[in-house]
């Protein structure tokens, strides 16, 4: 699993991130996508890392800006994560 964080520009309420939380949806198997409009920021959660040029060409169509693009490997915090045993 991997974790990839945008910096978007041009989101400005909750409606711009429905926007581009439902386009990376549609052409992406993701996880998980969550914007926030008032940190300039999109996570998304996949199997395996999205194609970049592929990314900002979608979001790019729909009117925003991807500024920079961050991968980190993504491990799932459950409930028990920090027992050690």
């Amino acid at each position: 699993m991997i974790k990839m964080t945008l910096e978007i520009e041009g989101m400005s309420c909750g409606m711009c991130e429905t926007h581009i939380n439902d386009t990376i949806r549609r052409q992406f198997p993701v996880k998980k996508v969550s914007s926030s409009y008032s940190k300039g920021r999109t996570e998304v959660i996949a199997e395996s890392p999205l194609n970049e040029k592929a990314l900002r060409k979608v979001i790019g169509e729909t009117g925003y800006t991807v500024k920079t693009v961050k991968t980190e490997p993504y491990v799932k915090k459950g409930l028990f994560s920090r027992i050690i045993p």
